[in-house]
């Protein structure tokens, strides 16, 4: 069986894919190919690591702005598990740089929990 019509229609959604890429990375369909698959995986593997990036990113304001109030990170999280308050690190980080009243009030349950 001959394949000109399928690999045709392959070789050009590989083309299509890597419109904007430099140098024969988008008109050499092997160079192409090579560019797409590993772009592919990055993009793969970096949609898992953004979750982790962003959960640093929350931690460490929360860390900060808590240390504000002399409390440490690990102090004020168990100070709020304790006192029941669940509350996610992404709403935590949020309040922190956006309300800091709101946060302040948080610390001193979290306080008052241990």
């Amino acid at each position: 069986m001959k394949r000109g019509p399928s690999a045709h229609k392959r070789h050009k959604k590989v083309l299509r894919l890597t419109r904007g890429y430099y140098d024969t990375r988008h008109r050499n369909f092997r160079r192409a190919n090579e560019a797409m698959m590993a772009a592919l995986s990055d993009a793969y593997r970096d949609r898992r690591r953004r979750k982790r990036d962003f959960r640093r990113l929350w931690i460490t304001r929360i860390n900060a702005a808590s240390r504000q109030h002399r409390l440490s990170y690990s102090r004020f999280m168990q100070g709020l598990k304790k006192a029941g308050v669940a509350v996610s690190r992404k709403l935590l980080a949020e309040m922190a740089v956006e309300d800091a009243a709101a946060f302040a009030r948080l610390v001193e349950v979290a306080e008052g929990a241990m």
